[in-house]
């Protein structure tokens, strides 16, 4: 079996993993890292649920081999809160209701984030547009893109 080393930091912790060359980043960051916030959801990146940061891009994990992150910066939604303290993107997703299963809400939040990283005062439709990767099972997506508002708003107010 081809096997390869990879040298990565996942949510801010240095990381060296041998895995096999065919790995998948969703199969590293669950499988061997044992993260399970990133979840699988269709395997063939229609869903999103997978979503996680690699080298600060949006990708869906199931489709990007490990290999991918060699030297890379990879960010799950574990990484997101800092000191017990959620980020504002979660938070608002806590207080709106933005989620219902949770199934998809890894994905939403860090679809979310860099959404408003891009776009600060996004309207409802550029909501709607940052989020097409990212789908919802459970019923409508007004309670999402209400969340997605509310970070907006509460990062516009927490400042640079």
């Amino acid at each position: 079996m081809n096997e390869l080393t990879l040298n990565f930091t996942i949510n801010g912790r240095r990381e060296e993993r041998t895995v096999p060359a065919h790995r998948t980043l969703l199969e590293l960051i669950r499988e061997e890292l044992l993260l399970s916030g990133t979840k699988e959801g269709c395997g063939s990146g229609e869903c999103g649920s997978c979503s996680v940061l690699l080298g600060g891009r949006l990708v869906n994990a199931c489709l990007v081999l490990a290999a991918e992150a060699e030297g890379q910066e990879i960010v799950t939604i574990e990484g997101l809160a800092a000191d017990e303290a959620l980020h504002p993107v979660q938070q608002a997703f806590v207080d709106e209701s933005g989620m219902q299963c949770g199934a998809c809400t890894s994905g939403m939040v860090l679809a979310a984030k860099t959404l408003l990283e891009e776009n600060p005062e996004p309207s409802r439709n550029e909501i709607r547009e940052g989020l097409a990767g990212n789908l919802c099972r459970c019923t409508g997506y007004a309670k999402i893109f209400e969340s997605v508002e509310a970070a907006a708003e509460a990062l516009r107010e927490a400042g640079p």
